[in-house]
């Protein structure tokens, strides 16, 4: 067993110690100087190795990794500055107290500003040392676990966001599911509006998209037109398909569908206001729509642009009351009553869809 500390061929000082010891590296061309560094911390147990100059320190970096490097400023060759700039750059995880004989502020400053961790002036004393090199290892090891940690919780937390974007897309995909089958089940009782929510949704989402609402606005007015009909599932079959003019009573009957149809959602908690859209899309402007007979900004904007679309396609699309009257004639009904039935922003919108940007439905 080594009872006192000595050098070994690789320059280094050291004893019988834990081998998990942290390990520096003293860079100095003044010999007496590095020696007497690694004598003071081989006494505490650090194994040290002793470069000459940053060309040997290089060297020595290469072959091994060193938790502390005490580096003389002023060196023959490569100065301190400029080999702690190189090997903390390499080797960041490594750190650094700056040794010089000049007590230069804006030298020390240059220090700390690159990297270093300490700056001690010659001469030294030897608890001065020992207080600097712990304080240096111990920030280390401190900055080494709060990145490993904030590595870690990093890779939780994104860990955490894709299992949540999985298991948000599994319910946009359920809820998708269940609106579909929603509106499937009106179509299958009124085969001659089959399709009318779907085409009413498409030109709804083209409406809000034109008059650049979000993508989760956009997204709403989407669902809601699939299910904007939801209501006529109360309303008897024979009257959906009736061919002929329908009479007072049976048109009071249809006009119930938005209230059914809100009585139907509005416990179900949509991410967007699906419920009133529903309710209000026969709304007018100008009061005169049902049931409720709101007006105007009592009216959602979502339910103004599922009006715009609800008239556009139900004019252009056959009835069994009558045929198509085609796009022309429904878009002539939308400027005729702009700012009278329709919002103006909602109506201009759908006009510069359909004549400037040529959208067509399906």
């Amino acid at each position: 067993m080594i009872e006192k500390p000595g050098l070994n061929k690789r320059n280094e000082f050291f004893k019988d110690t834990d081998q998990d010891m942290p390990r520096i590296m003293i860079v100095d061309d003044e010999e007496p100087i590095r020696r007497l560094l690694g004598r003071m911390l081989g006494l505490s147990g650090n194994p040290c190795t002793l470069a000459a100059d940053a060309a040997e320190a290089r060297l020595f970096l290469k072959d091994q990794n060193f938790e502390l490097i005490l580096c003389d400023v002023n060196m023959p060759g490569e100065s301190g500055i400029d080999f702690i700039r190189y090997a903390l750059s390499q080797y960041p995880q490594t750190a650094v107290i700056m040794v010089t004989a000049e007590d230069d502020p804006e030298t020390a400053k240059t220090a700390l500003k690159i990297g270093a961790y300490g700056y001690i002036i010659k001469p030294f004393k030897n608890n001065e040392v020992m207080i600097n090199v712990s304080n240096a290892l111990n920030r280390r090891k401190l900055e080494i676990k709060n990145k490993n940690y904030s590595e870690n919780l990093e890779k939780l937390v994104s860990e955490r966001t894709d299992t949540l974007r999985n298991t948000l897309n599994d319910l946009q995909k359920a809820m998708d599911g269940i609106i579909e089958a929603m509106g499937l089940t009106v179509e299958t009782r009124d085969p001659y509006t089959a399709g009318h929510q779907r085409r009413v949704a498409e030109i709804a989402r083209a409406i809000a998209i034109e008059m650049g609402l979000s993508r989760h606005d956009v997204e709403g007015v989407r669902m809601a037109g699939l299910i904007h009909d939801i209501g006529k599932i109360a309303v008897p079959a024979e009257i959906l398909s009736k061919p002929g003019k329908i009479n007072d009573n049976e048109f009071a009957i249809i006009k119930s569908h938005p209230q059914t149809g809100y009585d139907i959602l509005k416990k179900i908690d949509f991410p967007w206001p699906i419920s009133q859209i529903v309710y209000q899309h026969h709304e007018r402007m100008d009061g005169s729509g049902y049931p409720q007979g709101l007006s105007e900004n009592d009216i959602l904007l979502e339910a103004r642009i599922m009006a715009v679309a609800d008239v556009v396609e139900a004019m252009a699309s056959h009835r069994p009351y009558r045929p198509a009257l085609g796009i022309d004639k429904a878009l002539d009904e939308i400027s005729k009553n702009r700012g009278v039935l329709y919002d103006p922003d909602v109506a201009d919108a759908c006009l510069s869809l359909f004549k400037e940007r040529e959208f067509k439905f399906e």
